[in-house]
This record gives structure tokens, sequence and C-alpha cells, in this order.
């Protein structure tokens, strides 16, 4: 009797310790996460919402010490409308042909994409409210660039950015789309070429801008033979402002074309040969397989390393402060260069201002990009 009575003891005090052991299991889950939770809050979030703050305030300098005084949008209304409006967007510059017929081609374009989501199977008014906000946005990015660089206006900050990101991108995929595929063909010394490819990687930005600091400066340096064969001893790269800027992207495109075809590279040698055989065996020459094979189920790596490169591309800043000091004038500055150097001149709010502008057109971007690219070349993939 004892015995049944010891037992049926033990079970109700394990049934009462069950509840307890269960909440400790769920607790633990939270207790692993919350130093990376801490982490997260401390050196991203409270920086992000201090900024904020920074960004609506002005810099004071009072006895004992500075002092900043809350200003609202101020910061905001004087890049956008106010004194620093030419130097963050730009001027722009009587209509020409060109531009009206540039713009013309783009707004053809959006109002084509949105009238066939309009048209799909997959609408929701979520969607098309979300495609009506983008379409409008990018209209307005898309006038502001052809209106200061087609025309004679002068870019700003922001356009001089947005005309690095999207040609420095676009480069660097196709070279990098274009070093991959060689490299995997069997030519003698493909195993050699991987390796030099990733070598501008290997260097730091700035070593990078001196490097092509060196390489372009026309009076010495290692190819001043090469320009005073080509009588070019009395041109200047810097002097000019889509010269300096070519400088930037060639700058660029030479240091993170790596990147993209070392991605892309582990992507296509990971694709089955039973599909590029049964291709080659159908009668497909190599164009046909790259086309139907090779690109479609490469299309997951290339949207990702895109996106990355999107966002970096945005944050450019060593190589035009090294190599042209955002010269001539502010032809070669970027946003990040924009906010730095209004720093160093001590407008905190300013800079902290230019900074969430960046952070507002790269969000944009990048949603955009994941929501009406990325999700389809997935699918289509």
């Amino acid at each position: 009797m004892s015995g049944y009575v010891s037992t049926r003891g033990f079970r109700a005090a394990a049934s009462r310790w069950r509840p307890i052991g269960a909440r400790l299991d769920r607790v633990a889950g939270a207790v692993f996460i919350l130093p990376a939770v801490v982490v997260i809050l401390a050196f991203s979030i409270f920086p992000l919402l201090a900024s904020l703050y920074v960004s609506l305030t002005r810099l004071g300098f009072t006895e004992g010490g500075v002092d900043l005084k809350f200003v609202g949008f101020d910061n905001y209304a004087k890049l956008l409308v106010g004194i620093d409006h030419d130097h963050f967007l730009g001027l722009a510059g009587s209509p020409t042909p060109v531009s009206v017929l540039l713009l013309a081609a783009a707004y053809a374009l959006i109002a084509l994409l949105l009238y066939r989501y309009v048209r799909g199977p997959n609408r929701t008014a979520g969607g098309l409210a979300g495609r009506i906000v983008t379409a409008l946005v990018a209209g307005a990015l898309l006038w502001l660039v052809v209106t200061t660089i087609a025309t004679s206006g002068r870019p700003g900050t922001l356009v001089v950015t947005i005309v690095y990101v999207a040609v420095d991108v676009t480069v660097q995929y196709l070279l990098g789309l274009g070093l991959a595929l060689l490299v995997v063909q069997h030519l003698p010394g493909r195993r050699f070429f991987r390796v030099v490819f990733l070598l501008p990687m290997m260097i730091t930005p700035v070593g990078v801008a001196y490097l092509f600091r060196m390489l372009t400066d026309t009076s010495k340096g290692p190819l001043y033979p090469l320009w005073e064969h080509f009588g070019l001893t009395d041109v200047s790269w810097v002097t000019n402002p889509w010269g300096a800027r070519l400088a930037v992207m060639i700058g660029d495109v030479w240091q993170w074309t790596p990147f993209i075809f070392i991605v892309l590279l582990a992507a296509i040698e990971t694709l089955p040969h039973e599909l590029v055989e049964a291709a080659v065996v159908d009668g497909a020459n190599r164009l046909q397989v790259f086309w139907r094979i090779t690109f479609p189920l490469i299309l997951p790596a290339s949207s990702t390393v895109v996106l990355i490169r999107l966002i970096e591309g945005f944050k450019i800043v060593d190589l035009p402060n090294v190599l042209t000091n955002g010269g001539p004038g502010t032809a070669t500055e970027s946003l990040t260069l924009h906010a730095y150097t209004i720093w160093r001149a001590l407008d905190i709010g300013g800079s902290a201002a230019v900074a969430y502008m960046l952070l507002i057109v790269v969000t944009f971007v990048g949603v955009s990009y994941v929501n009406l690219f990325r999700r389809r070349v997935t699918a289509m993939a």
C-alpha cells in the first residue's frame, strides 16, 4: 500500500512540474536570442533613431559646449527646396528633343507595366496602390535624371549617385557573367585566371582609389609613356565632369566585378550537366543553351547578387573622395560624400538629413527591385 501511495505521489509531483518545464523550454528560446536582440538594438536601431533626431536639429555653439536645437524638417526642406537644392538635386536645363524622347519612352514603359498588372490575374488593391506609388516616385527620379543630364543642366549628388549605381551595376554584371562563362570553358590557364580575376576585390577601396589616381595622372605615373604616345599629356581627367565620373566608375567596376564573377561562377558550376548535354544532343547551339538553360537557372543567384550590389553601390565614397575629391566642383560627389563634406563643416543636422535621404532612396530602390523584379525572376526560374 505504501508503495502505491509513493508512486501516486511521484506522478502527482511530476504532473505539477511538467507545466513549469514547458514554460522554461519556451523561455529558454527567448533567453538565448536576447543577447542578439540587445546587440541589434544597441548598434543598429538606437543609432538609427538617434540620427533621425539629429536630422531634425541644428548644431549651435554655446558657452561650455554645443547645443542641438530642434528645427523640424528645415534640414530636409533645405535639401529639396532651399539653398542646397542645386547641390542635392541639381539644376534642370531647358528641354531638348533627346530629353523629351527619353522621358516619353520611360513613361510609356511605366504605363505599360501598370496596364499589364491591372489586366493580370493576380492584381490586388494593395499591389496596385504600391505600384502606383512606385511609378510616381520612379517617374519623378527619371525626370530629375534626364533633365539634369540630357540637357544643359547640372546633376546634383542624388543624380550622380544614381548614375554611379545604374552604370556600375550593369557593367559589373555583364562583365562578371562574361568572365564566369569564360572560365568554365575547358581553356588552358582557366584556373590561374580564376585567381587573377579575384585580385581587385582583395584591395581596399582607398587603395583602389589611389591606384586609379596614379593611373589617370597624365603628367606622370606608370602610364605616362602611353599618354605621351597618344598626345594626352596635357589632358586632365579631373577638370572634365564626365571624364572624372568615368574615372570613378571605371575604378568601381574594376574593384567589384570579381564579386559578381565569383557568385555567378559558383552558380554556373552547380548546374546539372545532364540538361546541357541533352540540349546539345538535341541540336542546340551554345547561344540557345545559354538562353534556354543556363541563364534561367542562374537567375535567382543573379537577382540576389544584383540586389547586394545595388545597396552597396549607393554607399560609394572612397573612390570619389580620394580620386577626385568630389570635383570638379561637385561633379563626382556621391550622397555619402555629400553627407561627409557638410559634416566636416559642422552641419551635423544637414549631414544626418542627407544620410536619411540616402536611406529613403536605397529602401525605395531595394523594395521596388524585390517586389517588381526579383520575385518575378525567382518565379520564372
